[in-house]
């Protein structure tokens, strides 16, 4: 009996590569992403982060009500009278003090992005280039929410009631969030020109701590040394926790206001752009 024996001759590199070509011609191509969906990608990408590792937000929770605890019990009475009036006068300062310290964690993140690599693989993607500054942003706003919140939170347990009721609290809330956003170009661009996410927290820090305790977040300016008091009537933070005041007690200055958005759309126009061509060049 006899068999036949058939072979089957092997494909060559050419009708491989037409293969994929027709396969690939034949599926129709999904749709380019979107300027505004791809960055409200990476800012999910950003809170995911949170989900997987909870611990990040021990800054965001434990240590301001650390500052509210420590300073409204320690040194409301002997600063205000008593600590329920101290409460009222500090409470919206650290609002403002907890939300912008966060404002550090988005130039170390994108530090951390850079010298990991992801920088590189997020620029081999097809979209639109500011997509991961701009979602990264959007992502740790909800951190500077959640700090507010906390505050806010703990303010109304501790006995502070403001006059303004709900609809001033929300916009005291929104307009630190705002004046926030704009200050975190200033820490993105810090982030894209030092060399370690440590050296971008500790420099970080060293401009925002003496910016905020040299301003009427824990006192009055009226206490302090006339030089003293001038820099600090003058220093946008300070004009912040005076308008957050304002907007829960319902007696808010609308030049206050003007200048705090003014500052932050000052910022942003600045440092955006900066940031994002140093991001190009990374």
């Amino acid at each position: 009996m006899s068999v036949n024996a058939t072979t089957r001759a092997a494909p060559t590199p050419a009708a491989d590569g037409a293969a994929v070509r027709k396969a690939i011609s034949s599926t129709p191509r999904p749709p380019r992403a979107s300027a505004v969906s791809a960055a409200l990608t990476f800012g999910w990408r950003g809170m995911l982060k949170v989900k997987h590792v909870p611990e990040q937000l021990l800054d965001v929770t434990i240590t301001p009500v650390m500052f509210v605890l420590m300073f409204t019990y320690l040194f409301g009475g002997e600063i205000a009278g008593s600590t329920a009036e101290y409460l009222d006068y500090i409470l919206p300062g650290i609002l403002v003090m907890s939300v912008l310290f966060t404002t550090v964690y988005s130039g170390v993140a994108l530090n951390t992005d850079l010298t990991k690599g992801v920088v590189d693989r997020f620029r081999s993607l097809p979209v639109w280039r500011p997509a991961p500054l701009l979602g990264s942003l959007l992502g740790d706003s909800v951190r500077y929410l959640v700090a507010g919140t906390v505050i806010i939170v703990l303010g109304v347990i501790l006995g502070y009631r403001p006059d303004a009721g709900v609809a001033g609290v929300l916009a005291a809330l929104a307009l630190v969030l705002v004046f926030a956003f704009g200050l975190s170009w200033v820490f993105t661009t810090l982030g894209l020109l030092l060399r370690s996410p440590n050296a971008v927290m500790n420099a970080g820090f060293m401009g925002i701590f003496p910016l905020t305790f040299l301003s009427n977040v824990f006192v009055d300016p009226e206490t302090l040394p006339a030089g003293l008091e001038a820099f600090v009537d003058v220093n946008p933070i300070s004009i912040l926790a005076t308008a957050s005041r304002g907007l829960m007690e319902g007696n808010a200055d609308a030049g206050d206001i003007a200048i705090v958005l003014a500052v932050a759309a000052a910022l942003t126009a600045v440092f955006a752009p900066l940031t994002t061509r140093l991001y190009r060049k990374a």
